[in-house]
């Protein structure tokens, strides 16, 4: 697979294309972003750990049925994934009051939610990913009824994987962000990552959190929450 010309550069990936038009290669930064791009800095081998996790994800995920752009990982920090067009809708599943939810509602931060809470937000920058309902969605046309309701079965059906996977390992999911893409056959399936960069991870025991909000809140100890991840993801074996 020969890498060509960058198509895209975001705030922790790179995508270029291939010499095959329906492949992309993926490769994983080490720059970090917080509070849409206020705060920058960098997490030392956050790149690699993300490729490495994501595809494990991923791997876990196609392995129960949910379609994903994951092909195969290329390098350690590099992965070739389908051609896919992302649709700018964030999907947001919440299990445990955290972040923004819990300032909005009023809710002590690690209250758990009687059930799982799907949110929308618009996939832009320039406005700050507002947060969108069905309507929103329709009205802008950002994506079909089919689509929108493939997303919402999509992101509950991966929260119950995860989460049942993750609490195994000792580690609550607290709550994570899904983005997905169409496939030039216009299917739906999931793309972008699954990471501690997108996803709030806690220990299960001890609710010390082991995710990106380490480097958002200035906790300290980014790099070695990230490898605790993985390690718990391997058993310790890779």
């Amino acid at each position: 697979m020969e890498k060509r010309e960058q198509l895209y550069e975001g705030k922790a990936k790179i995508v270029y294309r291939t010499d095959d038009p329906e492949r992309y290669i993926v490769y994983y930064k080490d720059d970090a972003t917080a509070f849409n791009g206020l705060k920058k800095g960098t997490i030392t081998g956050k790149g690699e750990l993300n490729n490495r996790i994501s595809a494990h994800f991923f791997a876990l995920l196609e392995e129960h049925g949910i379609p994903t752009h994951f092909e195969k990982l290329l390098s350690p920090r590099e992965m070739l994934v389908k051609k896919v067009t992302i649709l700018p809708i964030e999907v947001v599943v919440r299990n445990i009051a955290a972040g923004s939810l819990a300032k909005r509602l009023g809710l002590a931060e690690g209250t758990p939610l009687a059930r799982p809470v799907l949110e929308f937000y618009y996939k832009s920058d320039a406005l700050g990913d507002p947060m969108i309902n069905e309507y929103h969605v329709y009205a802008l046309n950002l994506a079909s009824a089919g689509e929108l309701r493939a997303l919402s079965d999509y992101a509950l059906k991966v929260d119950s994987i995860l989460s049942a996977y993750l609490a195994e390992r000792g580690l609550e999911l607290v709550d994570f962000k899904l983005e997905f893409g169409r496939t030039a056959a216009g299917r739906v399936i999931l793309a972008d990552e699954i990471s501690p960069d997108t996803c709030r991870f806690w220990d299960k025991a001890t609710h010390e959190k082991l995710d990106k909000d380490r480097f958002r809140r200035d906790m300290g100890g980014v790099e070695e929450a990230y490898q605790e991840i993985w390690r718990r993801l391997t058993g310790g074996t890779e």
